[in-house]
């Protein structure tokens, strides 16, 4: 085996349908779950409605007018105040007062917004009273079984926010003056606050709302300063003075893609929070969370706080990526995108209205909406902000082989040789924390690894690349002078600190760890090719520290999201603790997006792949989807996480093949292989004590059907690589979802995906079947073999598990794009408008290639 380059062909395809589509030009947009139609059955409000809010609530017929608007036509200057739409008057929600119950009695559940969302509480009359907010008991009808529910305490029309007392233009947009003369029942309200419009481009619009009277922590993260105002703005803006409220609508159609009028405004020292309508029901993005591509709004809780967890539903995982992808109401095709840069820990309501509210515990409020119109053009917009991704090394893009509990680098070898032997492509070899002295990061045991150097000497002779792992926690107890990298790092002061100055030491593998930056002196014996930095979120042990966290309002705040373990230390370091830059309760959710900005290799293309991301990751390192457990339904999610992950701007991602924990058998491990060969980053993976899952230890039947679905992968290098390109120039996706942003029967679909625009892969995710429901959208489609499929419907294809057959579709192309062509067995073909003739005069129509096999 010589590395990628010994496989330019496979002469057979594996148990997926892989289509080349086009037709109509894909662009990247989202999804809803398995091949279902789009979710849910209460119809959002028409765009002409959407204005229709009351003073924090939707508009409802008979009521008496209220203060008006002050709109901003296209962002360019303050008009005079104008009425808009009726709202409900305004109750006496100051302090000490209830709302009236006729203004409680109006409100629509499905736009009740949450006034009492702390967990693990029993919401009583009194406590909700307390609050000076409303209390209705929701109908049995409304009540669903494992969700949060209709809040039965909730905000009445008229409850006390801040008022918008001044706006000035200013050479990017303008700045305003908001007050709040009533304190809420959070602690610490900051009365007084800044508002900053700023119209970066006819594209990007950003809103900062800051306190101007003391800083506070900002994500330090780069993102681009606009230097002129935008010309001709995709949106509009207009802002309610009375009170305050930001609308934002599109131009060329009306609708209104943000509405913060709808609820109150918080803003005190440790929780923050706004809230907004949503165009639709179709929502993507939000994550690290396991669960369908299309999130359900029906009263869905989503928490950010990086975690060290297994994929697990309804619970915050590895990263945080305040970010989400809408489409827009009406079949239009056109989309927006909204993104919060705060590192805080924090939640993410969805709700049926439809609406949206964030809750932080921290930081600033500073969000930029991007106006697209198309999918495509939203990411490309959201990651000129954080980012376009890292271009992977050619050789990342081949199959990677590891495994928990090798044992020892002989048995590694053996395993590389195995691949040898059957001819099975493999790139790379990796290995987890076994191959470590005690555990120890930067050495290799002695004893049972003695012979690593030897066989990463023996990869590179093959053209082959070694990765090694490594936890972000550094042993403390080994004794003076005897672990450098301790000892270096105390006489640099990098680990992290308790507050009174003294190292916090948590528990990783080695026993008392340390939290420091890293260090590459250990590439000197073992020249290792690649990281792989796991644990990183940070992961402990024990709860904040080996003794304890001091019992501060950073330990404890008013309000705790959703996290698992109920406390921001859980699992992980005390929020106290001290960093260069902030304390860890600003910086939590940043370790690992900072530890693989230090980890990439200088003077080089780097490979590496980290557990815990943030966004702007992806110009530092790829993402795997983390630990997750053998179960047919862990396979099928993984979509949903590769698609997103690709939202984020982390295109080089992929789960563990054949699962993490537990158990594989031979047939899940057969499917998820030929699903693998189409993530973009494709590894096996498994835990200790579980049986092998490389691809010899399987009979000869399943060994040859992994064989074939990982040459056509290295096939299609060609396209993998210009598509990573193009993700890194552009800020394109390489798996994206089969989201047609015309076609609504699409925005559900996450078991079928594609590469780029141009390849679609429809996997066999179930047990002991041997067909799939694939769904074509409008376009002409055809198989490798030049069958044509028809137009808008759902086909049964045939793909057995022990013979797998191409279906490689060659898509008809309209207008004058260039298409690249992929097959298996041809070098990259291209083809531009004109016709076109085969070498023995053998004529193809206008933009088809037909291929002829010998």
């Amino acid at each position: 085996m010589h590395g990628l380059l010994s496989y330019p062909g496979c002469t057979r395809c594996f148990a997926l349908s892989c289509t080349l589509l086009c037709g109509i030009a894909v662009k990247l947009t989202v999804v809803l779950i398995s091949g279902e139609g789009p979710r849910g059955d209460r119809a959002p409000p028409a765009a002409s409605e959407a204005l229709l809010f009351c003073h924090h609530g939707p508009h409802l017929p008979g009521l008496p007018a209220a203060p008006g608007l002050w709109p901003l036509a296209s962002g360019d200057h303050l008009l005079a105040p104008r009425p808009l739409q009726q709202r409900p008057p305004q109750g006496p929600a100051a302090q000490g007062a209830l709302p009236e119950p006729q203004a409680c009695g109006v409100v629509p559940e499905a736009w009740r917004f949450d006034c009492y969302p702390e967990r693990g509480v029993v919401v009583t009359r009194e406590l909700c009273e307390a609050r000076n907010c409303c209390f209705i008991p929701a109908s049995s009808s409304s009540s669903a079984p494992g969700r949060n529910g209709v809040p039965w305490c909730f905000y009445p029309p008229g409850f006390p926010s801040y008022s918008l007392v001044s706006v000035n233009d200013t050479e990017l947009g303008q700045t305003g003056t908001l007050v709040k003369t009533v304190k809420t029942y959070y602690p610490k309200d900051i009365l007084t606050l800044q508002l900053e419009l700023l119209y970066e481009t006819d594209h990007r619009l950003r809103v900062r709302i800051t306190d101007p009277s003391e800083s506070r922590f900002e994500v330090p993260i780069a993102v681009p300063k606009a230097t002129e105002k935008a010309s001709s703005p995709a949106y509009s803006v207009e802002l309610s003075k009375e009170p305050f409220g930001i609308i934002v609508k599109r131009t060329s159609t009306g609708t209104v893609l943000l509405n913060t009028t709808v609820a109150p405004l918080f803003y005190c020292d440790q929780f923050l929070q706004l809230s907004s309508s949503l165009s639709s029901q179709y929502v993507y993005g939000l994550g690290e969370h396991r669960s369908s591509f299309l999130h359900d709004i029906h009263w869905n809780t989503l928490t950010m706080w990086a975690r060290d967890v297994p994929p697990t539903e309804l619970t915050n995982l590895y990263g945080a990526h305040p970010f989400y992808l809408a489409m827009e109401e009406g079949g239009t095709g056109t989309a927006h995108g909204f993104f919060l840069l705060n590192s805080n820990a924090m939640d993410v309501a969805l709700q049926p209205g439809p609406a949206i509210t964030w809750r932080t515990i921290g930081g600033i409020l500073d969000f930029y909406v991007f106006l697209g119109p198309d999918p495509a053009s939203v990411i490309g917009q959201y990651l000129e902000v954080v980012g376009y991704p890292t271009m992977p090394v050619y050789w990342a893009l081949g199959y990677h082989l590891c495994r928990w509990g090798y044992g020892s680098s002989n048995a590694t070898w053996d395993v590389v040789k195995n691949m040898r032997n059957y001819g099975i492509p493999q790139d790379v070899q990796w290995n987890d924390i076994d191959y470590m002295d005690r555990s120890l990061d930067f050495t290799f045991d002695p004893a049972v690894f003695s012979t690593l150097p030897d066989m990463v000497k023996d990869l590179h002779s093959h053209g082959q690349r070694y990765v090694m792992m490594l936890d972000p926690g550094i042993s403390s107890v080994q004794p003076e002078g005897e672990y450098w990298p301790y000892d270096e790092g105390l006489r640099r002061g990098v680990f992290i600190n308790h507050t009174d100055g003294s190292t916090l030491m948590g528990k990783v593998w080695p026993g008392l760890t340390a939290f420091p930056d890293f260090s590459d002196h250990f590439h000197d014996k073992v020249p290792f090719d690649g990281l792989w930095i796991d644990m990183n979120e940070p992961s402990s042990f024990v709860d904040g520290s080996t003794v304890g966290c001091p019992d501060t309002e950073l330990e404890n705040p008013p309000y705790t999201p959703g996290i698992l373990g109920g406390l921001l230390r859980a699992k992980t370091l005390c929020a106290s603790a001290v960093q260069k830059t902030s304390s860890h309760y600003n910086m939590h959710s940043l370790y690992g997006l900072l530890e693989a900005k230090a980890s990439r290799m200088l003077r080089k293309r780097a490979f590496v792949i980290s557990r815990s991301t943030f966004p702007s990751q992806g110009q530092y390192s790829g993402h795997w989807l983390g630990d997750n457990r053998s179960h047919w339904k862990d396979m099928y999610t993984s979509i949903a996480g590769m698609l997103t992950f690709n939202l984020f701007g982390v295109p080089l991602v992929g789960a563990d093949i054949c699962g993490f924990s537990e158990q594989t058998d031979e047939e899940l491990c057969v499917r998820w292989t030929q699903l693998g060969a189409f993530y973009p980053f494709t590894r096996n993976h498994n835990a200790i004590d579980q049986k092998p899952q490389d691809p010899p230890a399987f009979s000869p039947l399943a060994r040859s059907a992994m064989k074939q679905s990982l040459l056509l992968r290295y096939s299609l290098f060609p396209l993998l690589y210009t598509l990573f390109h193009r993700a890194h120039t552009h800020g394109h996706t390489v798996a994206r979802p089969l989201l047609f942003p015309k076609d609504v029967r699409t925005y559900g679909i996450d078991r079928q995906f594609l590469w780029g625009k141009s390849l679609m892969v429809t996997p066999v995710l179930d047990p002991g079947v041997d067909y799939v429901v694939g769904y074509f959208p409008q376009g002409l489609w055809y198989d490798y073999y030049t069958v044509r499929i028809q137009l808008y419907i759902y086909i049964y294809i045939y793909i057995p598990l022990n013979n797998p057959n191409p279906r490689t579709l060659v898509p008809l192309l309209y207008g004058k794009n260039t298409a690249i062509y992929i097959n298996y067995t041809y070098p990259l073909i291209t083809l531009t408008p004109g016709l076109w003739y085969h070498y023995y005069t053998v004529r193809t129509q206008l933009y088809i290639l037909t291929i002829h096999t010998p």
